[in-house]
């Protein structure tokens, strides 16, 4: 089969839908029972009569009590299914229970005359009555079972169409043998009505059965076939039973009273049987078909019926003339109205043509404009899959002329690559049954005038075996949602995937063929430095540099690879795996493409005519069997803050132990929250300590953090957590308030010696450490000028120096002196040293530490110690850990140093014999007991042997609280 009949052909359908196929053969093994035993019931009947029932009173028992039980049976089926719930046209049957009742009393006075009374039926009788009564609630509820015409003229046509069958049928049996009983002398007037009342009736019954079957409704129609077929054979047995020669001879119990016993059991099991046999379920596909084919049929027999009516009109005018009589004024009578009613009939049915007709063309007008001013294109294809009609719109919509597309394979038109799925949609459609479907929709490219493919959305519908398609562009809509799409997952400023596009991605690769693959990586990269480029030059600059490092990592990894864009510097790449083993050799090679990025996004960038350099910090994490997409990014992220944290601009492969750290961290910053609370805070104090005299001139506070598992923390250990915690601020309150109140206490004492807090910048701007507090704290506490030192931290270059400046001039005069903490390693250092209120200088501990050994690092703190000399401030340096340090310090002219080589953090205790003893010692002086140490042969030039070592002390433990 070609492609466009594969397109179009229907696929067979084995049965009728679930659950239908077992209902319908239930249902045809009950109704084939029921008119099994019908037949039986009738055929027993009928042989009874042909053989004569074997006497003469069965007979007349069988033959007038039979038929009014058949009869009586009849009436009762047909009552109790009009009283039956949900029943259609009940006063239909309740009119043919009625009439079949009058059947019954009428056989019923008929057996009461010959078999009760032994004698024959007077004529006229009370039976003659009962059987009058038969025909007319037929003849109503056949009208009831018939079509309603709709309009005046249909109910006209009707009446006439009665008449023409009416009138035909009594000018043919008139003519035939009516004329003969109408002329019989002697006979009295009621016996000669009632003669020709009984075939009368019956042509009256024979019409209309004969009009329903022509305009019989669609609803219930086996019932109201089987009640047709009823009626039609009590109406033959009662024309049999009219004619003089068959009368003359009729006797009860003979074969002819088995029509009339079979047409009264046909009339009870018609509303019953029929619908349990036949509408319990749908007829197949094939009878259907056969039913819609038979229409046709049936509607040029109802064409035909007023000429067949006029034909056998004719016929009986015929028959007097060959028989030479005298043509019977009832003939003529009944001709003329009947060629009469056929001249109405023929002009009303020419005024209804012409008005449907005029009607079909308006109507023909109205649809064509719809379709040739329509935007949409309508297409008709055959069962073939041949286009055979094609809507004008189709030059405007596809550029292409519809005379062009008729005639060509619908399969041809359509994108190789979605016909499949066009023709398992098509299949499907057709497959179902268009009730519950009556519509489907299919998307596909249709090829244009241009060989463009366009995306076209179509509405399909069935149509005489083929298909209507009613197609619309919607190549613009397309377009949209897949921009839409694009936009959704990728970043609008780098255009590269954005989190969710390359989470996706990742998980992808995890899972399918390449799953298990553990040579794949994910590379979380941070660009070092861009948060001061953005500060420096802008937002605008910012986002340039972006740009360009978007560009390079794109360029920089492989085709199959994803690059991504995961929010503000921060970018991600995904290495797809080889499928080897070697997993040190894959971890080598990602760790080489790792280190060749991380060069190539900190080369120089140029932004806004500026040469611009960031580095790279890069964490690397490998798949591992049954690692999920989450994980492993998490992983990769934690790889990369390792990298900054060990001093950035370098590659960092993911350990296990870094989630233990994090898990560590979080637990200590979830403690934290309570700790001050808890109490589980404490102060230690360190001196400060003159290089020249050894004097203690002040003590630096700083906090210690017992917690409740008897972990000591030192400000290394949970400062960077306090921060992330957002609990800077209490904690930095917590100790100024400490500082003060433990420095009046040894002031009251007698040790007047000032402590020194170390506050960052941000925290003294803090909303929640107004100047007023520290106002009230000195004053509460009678401290006098120059007691209290607040160590300013190196400050953020976020944070206003304007701002900053107003509040360190405030504080001065509260008496409150203010040291530059950890001057020498921030790059805004000079800057604070140029523009803030400054007092003391304190240098940084990584200058300190090399002081001795790297030449170069003693001529930046001996230039940094004349600033501060020039500038008429105190230096302090912190860290001096050993000997050597205070004699070059000192050398370089540094005032007063803090460390081990004097002493570590001590608690209230063991501070206040420190100061007690007021002095530790120092290089070139004579040496004072020491807290700890060995006497061992000094290393220092000058000093002689058997001095106490200047080694570093141990920090004092803190005694438990």
């Amino acid at each position: 089969m070609s492609a466009p009949g594969m397109l179009i052909e229907r696929p067979p359908v084995a049965g009728g839908g679930p659950g239908r196929g077992a209902g319908s053969e239930a249902g045809r093994a009950r109704g084939l029972y029921y008119q099994l035993a019908l037949a039986v019931v009738c055929a027993a009947y009928a042989t009874g009569a042909a053989v004569g029932w074997g006497s003469q009173k069965v007979a007349q028992i069988m033959g007038d009590f039979g038929l009014s039980v058949a009869a009586l049976t009849a009436s009762v089926s047909c009552f109790l299914y009009a009283r039956a719930p949900g029943s259609r046209f009940r006063p239909a049957w309740l009119l043919f229970a009625f009439s079949s009742a009058m059947a019954a009393a009428g056989n019923g006075v008929w057996g009461w005359y010959e078999v009760v009374l032994g004698r024959p039926v007077p004529s006229p009788s009370v039976a003659d009555l009962f059987f009058l009564l038969f025909a007319p609630p037929a003849i109503v509820g056949l009208l009831v079972l018939a079509k309603r015409p709709v309009t005046r003229a249909g109910w006209v046509c009707l009446g006439l169409d009665s008449w023409l069958i009416g009138g035909s049928l009594l000018t043919l049996s008139w003519s035939l043998a009516l004329t003969h009983t109408a002329q019989v002398e002697g006979e009295s007037v009621a016996r000669a009505a009632l003669s020709l009342a009984y075939p009368l009736l019956d042509i009256v019954l024979v019409s209309m059965v004969l009009a329903l079957h022509f305009r019989r409704s669609q609803a219930n129609r086996s019932a109201i076939h089987t009640a047709i077929a009823a009626l039609a054979l009590t109406v033959l047995c009662d024309a049999l039973f009219t004619s003089p020669l068959l009368r003359e001879t009729y006797r009860s119990g003979q074969l002819l009273d088995a029509g009339w016993f079979a047409g009264s059991l046909l009339l009870a099991y018609a509303p019953w049987g029929a619908r349990r046999t036949v509408e319990s379920a749908a007829p197949p596909r094939g009878q259907r078909h056969l039913r819609h084919l038979s229409r046709p049929v049936a509607g040029s027999l109802a064409a035909l019926t007023p000429y067949l009516a006029a034909a056998v009109c004719t016929l009986g005018i015929l028959y007097n003339v060959i028989e030479g009589r005298r043509v019977d004024r009832v003939v003529v009578f009944t001709g003329c109205t009947v060629v009469l009613a056929l001249v109405v009939r023929q002009g009303i049915m020419l005024v209804d043509n012409i008005a449907l007709t005029h009607e079909l063309a308006q109507k023909e007008n109205h649809f064509r404009s719809l379709v040739q001013g329509s935007s949409d294109v309508i297409m008709i294809a055959a069962p073939t899959g041949v286009l055979r009609y094609v809507s004008p719109a189709a030059s405007g919509v596809y550029g292409r002329e519809a005379e062009e597309l008729i005639g060509s394979e619908l399969a041809s038109l359509i994108h190789p690559d979605d016909l499949g799925a066009v023709v398992h949609e098509v299949r499907r459609f057709l497959a179902a049954s268009p009730s519950e479907e009556p519509t489907t929709r299919i998307e596909c490219r249709f090829k244009s005038g241009t060989g463009e493919w366009l995306n076209v959305e179509s509405t399909v519908n069935r149509h005489q075996g083929g298909l209507i398609f009613n197609s619309r562009d919607v190549t613009e809509r397309v377009r949209l949602q897949a921009q839409l799409q694009h936009n959704a997952e990728h970043d609008p400023l780098t255009d590269l995937p954005n989190r969710a596009l390359f989470t996706k991605r990742v998980r992808q690769a995890l899972s399918g063929r390449r799953a298990g693959d553990s040579g794949t990586a994910v590379l979380f990269i941070d660009l070092d430095g861009f948060k001061g480029v953005n500060d420096r030059l802008g937002h605008q600059a910012g986002d340039e540099l972006l740009v360009q490092a978007a560009r390079r990592l794109q360029d920089s990894v492989r085709a199959g690879d994803t690059a991504a864009r995961l929010g503000g510097d921060e970018f991600a790449a995904l290495i797809l795996g080889d499928g080897g083993h070697d997993r040190s050799g894959r971890e080598l090679q990602v760790h080489e493409i790792a280190d060749r990025l991380r060069l190539t996004l900190s080369e120089p960038y140029r932004v806004e005519g500026q040469e611009v350099r960031v580095a790279a910090s890069i964490g690397v994490a490998f798949a591992e069997p049954g690692i999920g997409a989450g994980d492993l990014l998490r992983n990769a992220d934690l790889a990369m803050y390792r990298a900054k944290a060990g001093g950035k601009n370098r590659v960092e492969l993911y350990a296990p132990q870094m989630q233990t750290e994090v898990v560590r961290r979080t637990a200590v910053a979830t403690r934290l929250r309570t700790a001050l609370e808890d109490g589980e805070f404490t102060l230690v104090h360190q001196p400060v300590v003159d290089l020249t005299t050894g004097r203690v001139t002040a003590v630096a506070a700083q906090a210690r953090w017992r917690s409740a598992q008897s972990l000591l923390f030192t400000p290394a250990e949970f400062l960077r957590v306090g921060e992330d915690s957002r609990r800077t601020g209490e904690l930095g309150r917590w100790l100024l308030e400490e500082a003060v109140e433990q420095a009046a206490e040894r002031a009251r004492q007698g040790h007047r010696v000032p402590v020194a807090v170390r506050l960052p910048a941000r925290g003294l701007l803090d909303r929640s450490l107004p100047l007023s507090t520290v106002e009230n704290l000195l004053t509460k506490h009678e401290m006098p000028s120059g007691a209290l030192i607040i160590e300013l931290a190196d400050s953020d270059p976020r944070i206003s120096f304007d701002e900053l400046e107003q509040r360190l001039v405030a504080l001065r005069t509260l008496g409150v002196r203010i040291a530059l903490d950890g001057f020498g390693s921030g790059y805004a250092a000079i800057t604070a040293l140029r523009r803030l209120p400054v007092d003391i200088l304190k240098l940084d501990r990584g200058l300190v530490e090399g002081v001795v050994e790297s030449p170069r690092l003693h001529k930046i703190t001996s230039g940094l110690l004349r600033i501060a000399r020039d500038l008429g401030m105190q230096s302090v340096a912190d860290g001096v850990d050993v000997p050597e340090q205070v004699l070059a310090l000192r050398a370089m002219g540094c005032t007063h140093g803090q460390g081990m080589a004097f002493s570590g953090p001590l608690d209230e205790y063991r501070l206040r014999r420190a100061l007690v003893r007021d002095e530790f010692p120092v290089p070139d002086r004579v040496a004072l007991p020491v807290l700890t140490g060995s006497v061992v042969p000094s290393a220092l030039p000058g000093l002689p042997a058997g001095l106490p070592s200047m080694r570093s002390h141990d920090e004092t433990r803190v005694p438990p609280t």
